[in-house]
């Protein structure tokens, strides 16, 4: 995978923030000739992801560092297996643990909790997405560690799809009006239109949206909403969306919608546990 520029960016700013003007510690123990190995080791069982930003952290530092990957992103591990091994300056190891670690344990825990909700849903219609609830410079990130999860990626920002939300509509006047100026305005994009209510969900799918979301509804509503779309001929997508968890993400893939955005899989994941450890 290539590494966009402005993530190697940040990548960047993390060592700084870390390192400043010197790992003094590493400095004063360490001769600048040593070197060793270290291994990544996990401390729980989880689904692996950020593989590629581990490397990049090294990378930035020394282009000598060596990493071999023995469990790839995707992959469940259990607790005690190596996950990869870290070879090169001694000195190039110990400084760069702790920022590699943050971001290998952030988004194995984005990973890990998005294949919770993909095993939940397994078998039936409903893909799992993500939202734009993400941590402010690290969302090419953790949705790559989604996909890893088995989830899948909504909108990566407001460039590049058209979602009409309550406010939207609030400051435009209309479900109608909001997607009558999106049609006009861009001829290629899918328009997405948010509903809170079956009253504005008819409206949408008579002006012609191509996806609805359905936006904090009971499951009793989002079923009746899916036979609405149904019984309009139309090829629109329902997306449910709001206070989806693990206890309910079945019923409500049950319920016959096409996706199920949850933003918690980015703003509410827990990292997991791993260490580095020197072997020398």
């Amino acid at each position: 995978m290539r590494i966009p520029h402005s993530v190697s960016e940040i990548i960047r700013i993390a060592l700084e923030e870390d390192i400043g003007n010197g790992d003094i510690t590493t400095a004063f123990l360490i001769p600048e000739d040593s070197e060793s190995r270290a291994l990544i080791i996990a401390k729980e069982n989880f689904v692996v992801a950020g593989i590629p930003f581990l490397k990049e952290v090294f990378n930035l530092f020394d282009g000598e560092t060596k990493v071999d990957v023995f469990i790839n992103d995707g992959s469940k591990v259990m607790k005690g297996d190596v996950i990869a091994e870290v070879s090169g300056r001694t000195r190039v190891l110990l400084s760069g643990e702790r920022v590699s670690l943050n971001l290998l344990q952030r988004l194995s825990g984005i990973a890990t909790l998005t294949n919770m909700f993909v095993e939940k849903v397994r078998g039936l219609h409903a893909k799992i997405v993500d939202t734009r609830k993400t941590t402010p410079g690290l969302r090419f990130m953790e949705k790559y560690a989604v996909r890893a999860g088995g989830g899948n990626n909504h909108r990566f920002g407001l460039f590049d799809g058209i979602l009409i939300k309550d406010n939207h509509i609030e400051a435009v006047g209309s479900i109608t009006e909001a997607l009558r100026l999106a049609s006009e305005g861009h001829h290629l994009a899918k328009i997405e239109v948010e509903v809170e209510n079956l009253k504005e969900l008819k409206e949408a799918v008579e002006e012609g949206a191509d996806i609805v979301m359905l936006d904090n509804m009971s499951v009793k509503d989002m079923k009746e909403a899916v036979k609405i779309v149904h019984a309009s001929k139309k090829d629109v997508i329902l997306e449910a969306s709001g206070n989806v968890s693990l206890e309910n993400v079945r019923e409500v893939a049950e319920t016959g919608v096409d996706l199920i955005s949850i933003g918690a899989l980015t703003h509410s994941a827990t990292a997991v546990d791993i260490s580095m450890k020197i072997v020398k």
